[in-house]
């Protein structure tokens, strides 16, 4: 058989087993961002193994990949864990989304036009009648909705991408142990109103950054609040 297409078999064969252990660490990553899988709960491999049509080693690889993701935890002579998220966890996210958020509204803000910040004021009227309603749920989904709409106009894509992922961490905490804390809801669509005149205005890089860093703080001292109740 010709060189060139044992390594075109032996490439075809890589790229599959990629696939495969791809697809199954985005179906163990979602059933454990929305909440099907609980904290504690085993992840069985047979069972994975057949429901992505797959060996063991596609799934052992996305296992530990949601190790380093802090989603998984291998103890032995019981296996693949979800992990409990605890406190700290939480709050650190926080910590660090107020750094990368600020710098994602800076960086977003030289791109934004009118009708993009109508657009921002749009949303945070959604969520004061959300609120007004005692929706919750939909008071947090146009929350990330407000927030990712000012980070579509940053080109950093690796920056997005962390911040995406830091916000589905929360998630993972909202859906195991923490409930959303409405006492910090009016204060966040006034300070939605804030960020909004200061891309209206054009305000310096620093007093912007500066804000939206606070923003996001503001709800790790609610949360601290809260828990200290």
């Amino acid at each position: 058989m010709p060189l060139y297409i044992i390594l075109y078999i032996i490439k075809f064969m890589t790229q599959k087993k990629i696939n495969k252990s791809k697809h199954a660490y985005n179906v163990l990553r979602t059933r454990i961002l929305d909440g099907t899988y609980a904290p504690g709960q085993r992840i069985i491999l047979d069972q994975i193994a057949k429901e992505v049509g797959s060996s063991h080693i596609p799934v052992r690889e996305a296992i530990r990949r949601l190790e380093a993701d802090q989603l998984i935890e291998y103890k032995p002579n019981v296996g693949a864990i979800v992990l409990s998220i605890d406190e700290n966890v939480y709050k650190q996210t926080l910590e660090l989304l107020s750094v990368l958020e600020g710098y994602a509204t800076i960086r977003s803000a030289p791109y934004m036009n009118e009708r993009d910040i109508e657009e921002l004021r749009g949303i945070n009227n959604e969520m004061k009648e959300s609120l007004h309603q005692y929706d919750l749920h939909t008071f947090s989904e146009l929350n990330k909705k407000f927030h990712f709409a000012i980070y579509s106009h940053c080109s950093n894509k690796l920056l997005i991408k962390q911040i995406e992922e830091s916000w589905e961490r929360l998630d993972t905490v909202r859906n195991s142990r923490f409930a959303f804390f409405p006492m910090r809801a009016p204060e966040s669509v006034k300070e939605h109103d804030n960020i909004i005149e200061l891309l209206t205005k054009k305000a310096p890089t620093e007093e912007l950054e500066a804000y939206t860093r606070q923003h996001k703080l503001n709800t790790l001292t609610a949360y601290e609040k809260n828990r200290g109740k």
